[in-house]
């Protein structure tokens, strides 16, 4: 057996990288497939919403933590957003409360569409939260600080 004739010989080279690569573009078929029939795929394409949101904070009660202290939250612009996602809180020590003026309404949020809310402390960061329907994880769309 000559060894040079056997490393010259290159017949069989072109048929296994042929077969490699059909057997690869198999794999990555059936995986893609079987993430979007299992449901997976449908989490992925799951984004945060992209809205715009302005803050409108009284200075009535002088941000002192009394009933008079109120923000006012209207959706400038974007997505339309269903109300049931949607979630309004702060981080100051009186827990937020739909003013009687009116909150976002039932079905959908759209551009225009105003939230009063009354307790907000001097300082307090208030955010709009968006909570992902499909799985439960959460997003800040909106924030703003009252100010001291």
């Amino acid at each position: 057996m000559n060894f040079k004739e056997l490393l010259a010989e290159d017949r069989a080279v072109s048929p296994v990288i042929g077969v490699i690569l059909m057997v690869a573009i198999t794999v990555i078929l059936a995986a893609v497939i079987g993430t979007f029939v299992l449901g997976l795929g449908d989490q992925v394409s799951d984004n945060a919403p992209q809205a715009s949101f302005s803050f409108d904070f009284s200075a009535t009660g002088d941000f002192d933590g009394g009933t008079d202290d109120y923000v006012n939250i209207t959706h400038e612009g974007g997505e339309t957003l269903d109300n049931s996602t949607i979630s309004v809180d702060g981080d100051g020590t009186t827990t937020l409360a739909l003013n009687d003026s009116g909150g976002w309404g039932d079905g959908t949020i759209q551009a225009g569409d105003q939230a009063s809310y009354n307790g907000v402390d001097a300082g307090e960061t208030i955010r709009v939260v968006w909570t992902n329907p499909n799985g439960g994880s959460t997003n800040t769309i909106a924030r703003s600080t009252a100010p001291q």
